[in-house]
């Protein structure tokens, strides 16, 4: 009998949602940090422009 050559294997990366929440729910990964976007943006203390 031949030898059959090894096959190759192809792994492929599937970096979806469903993906991480499996690892979350297994303890392998952490969730990703909500970004906070309160007090960021500042708006300036302007008066309001006089009619000319």
């Amino acid at each position: 009998m031949p030898d059959t050559p090894p096959r190759q294997v192809q792994r492929r990366m599937d970096d979806g949602a469903a993906d991480l929440e499996t690892l979350v729910d297994l303890g392998l990964a952490e969730e990703p940090p909500v970004p906070q976007y309160t007090e960021l943006f500042l708006e300036p203390d302007i008066p309001p422009a006089e009619p000319a």
